[in-house]
């Protein structure tokens, strides 16, 4: 221990702030415990990957640089910073192919690029990136470039990947967003550290400083292992969240939102809240046509529902699902043999299901955090949420 604090002083004295939490901070986080809504007794349908999150999908990888720096007032280009990003590998850092792919926007407020080419081809090749709403251009072109160091000797694979996939919700409440303190390194190091196994939730990679029924929100994911007539498939879901009013909240059918009514966002100045989206990610060994995975994307709202969202008129609510049991070349002028599954019902109970797990988990996972101004948003209470389940007859033993 005193040697790895000893280096870290030494680092410490050579890299800024900003640097060592970007670097340091997910290496730690990785071997973490962390309590989940199940470790509280909250009931959930269906069954669960081992993992029970999106890495359950093989292949599937995900990589966070989470930056907080600074406190107190607000200085435009200084901070305080509160924010980060978060990559999604579907077929893993090294994949050449492609998948197939569907999106589907319950609500317009917000951003994802790459849209027009998922409409068009319906085919997702490269990571897809979740960030702040003003870092969306620099993640991208980031994105261009980590794709052009390792993919320049193969032109196909890179031409694939110039429209990367970026999506976005607000993290002003708590971040200087207009600073743009995500940079082209912290992208990098999302895109360098994505690997498969337990993902972190919470208040880390682009969810650092998002907000959910104003508690403290994030990064949340969840996973379900569904029979259909053609076998057994994975179906996985992060979400990054960043919507939804207090007195929607619902947690397992219970209105937990209206029973706590205190612990509302702190403002440190006179300010305007702003900021109601979630992105969510949905992945699946089953095979499926984009046609299949657009229907899989809209019963994300589904869940949603069962949280108490009502797609709110200045959110951005924006989902994109993607099969690995497809995989693409990219300027192949082979003919393409897609396999599809028929009865989709397994898959949608999978996709309502595990996207309503994935927004508690990132809400459970939430820790209470102060930023510009001394704006505060708490976390939620384990213990009031077991006390009202367990009032509400909904608490498992």
């Amino acid at each position: 221990m005193k040697r790895f604090l000893a280096k870290t002083q030494t680092l410490t004295s050579i890299l800024s702030y900003t640097a060592m939490v970007c670097i340091l901070f997910p290496i730690i986080a990785q071997g973490q415990k962390t309590v989940r809504a199940r470790d509280l007794g909250i009931p959930f349908d269906g069954t669960p990957g081992p993992l029970n999150a999106i890495t359950d999908v093989k292949g599937v990888a995900v990589g966070h640089a989470t930056i907080i720096r600074g406190d107190g007032a607000l200085t435009v280009g200084e901070g305080p910073v509160r924010t980060g990003v978060t990559a999604i590998f579907p077929l893993g850092k090294n994949a050449t192919d492609g998948v197939t792919a569907g999106w589907f926007a319950l609500n317009g407020d917000g951003e994802m690029t790459g849209t027009v080419f998922l409409s068009e081809l319906g085919e997702l090749y490269g990571q897809i990136l979740t960030t702040n709403t003003i870092s969306v251009g620099t993640v991208a072109s980031a994105a261009i470039e980590w794709n052009r160091l390792h993919f320049e000797n193969n032109p196909y694979v890179l031409y694939s990947r110039v429209l990367p996939v970026v999506a976005e919700t607000w993290d002003g409440f708590l971040n200087d967003i207009y600073g743009q303190h995500v940079t082209r390194k912290d992208v990098f190091y999302a895109l360098d550290h994505a690997n498969g196994g337990p993902v972190k939730e919470g208040n880390v990679g682009g969810g650092t400083g998002m907000r959910n029924y104003e508690f403290k929100g994030g990064i949340g994911t969840a996973s379900r292992v569904v029979k259909t007539e053609q076998g057994a498939y994975t179906l996985g879901v992060l979400v990054q969240s960043n919507y939804g009013r207090r007195n929607q909240l619902k947690i397992a059918g219970v209105p937990v939102g209206k029973e706590i009514t205190d612990l509302m966002p702190k403002r440190g100045k006179k300010q305007k809240v702003v900021g109601n989206s979630i992105i969510v990610i949905i992945a699946t060994d089953a095979p499926l046509l984009p046609k299949q995975l657009n229907r899989i994307a809209r019963r994300t709202t589904l869940g949603l529902g069962r949280n108490g969202s009502v797609g709110m008129n200045g959110s951005g609510d924006i989902f994109i699902a993607f099969s690995t049991g497809n995989r693409l070349s990219f300027g192949s002028s082979d003919i393409r043999s897609l396999q599809s599954i028929s009865d989709m019902t397994p898959l949608f109970e999978a996709t309502v299901q595990a996207t309503e797990e994935a927004i508690i988990n990132g809400l459970i996972a939430g820790e209470t955090m102060v930023g510009i101004n001394g704006n505060t948003v708490y976390g939620l209470p384990h213990d009031r949420v077991k006390k009202i389940l367990k009032k509400y007859n909904r608490l498992e033993q």
